[in-house]
């Protein structure tokens, strides 16, 4: 199990106004923020980043969602990051995540689920180096 996981805040709960909600939740949860920064995805950027669904039928859909706006992406230390998280975030479908999780509080569909958590320790690696280089993260 790793101690770094990665998170963004996706374009609706930005819109809505829920970064500084999220953000404490996060904290007061125990993860420390170790990068973080605001940005604007393109639509390359946002299809390169959810390449592995782009033979299913909503890929189109969540790249125009996810380039539609600012997200604020993250990467956060605790121990168990991964698995605390997305215990952390909930279900993506917010009418069944438990009751005090990020999406059930924030989330207003399936679609517009407020945040993305990483899956695994390795997708954790692989969506961090995506969003910022090594460097930044790691002090290389």
């Amino acid at each position: 199990m790793g101690n770094r996981t990665f998170t963004m805040i996706k374009p609706d709960a930005v819109k809505a106004g829920h970064i500084g909600a999220i953000l404490e939740k996060i904290n007061a949860a125990g993860f420390r923020i170790v990068a973080m920064k605001l940005t604007k995805l393109s639509q390359e950027t946002a299809g390169a980043f959810y390449a592995v669904h782009r033979e299913r039928p909503f890929y189109q859909e969540l790249v125009d969602f996810m380039s539609s706006g600012p997200i604020v992406s993250a990467i956060l230390e605790k121990e168990n990051a991964v698995a605390d998280f997305r215990t952390l975030i909930g279900a993506t479908n917010p009418a069944e995540a438990a009751p005090n999780t990020i999406r059930a509080l924030y989330a207003t569909s399936v679609g517009e689920n407020a945040v993305h958590g990483s899956d695994s320790d390795e997708n954790a690696t692989i969506e961090s180096n995506f969003h910022f280089a090594a460097c930044d993260v790691y002090g290389a």
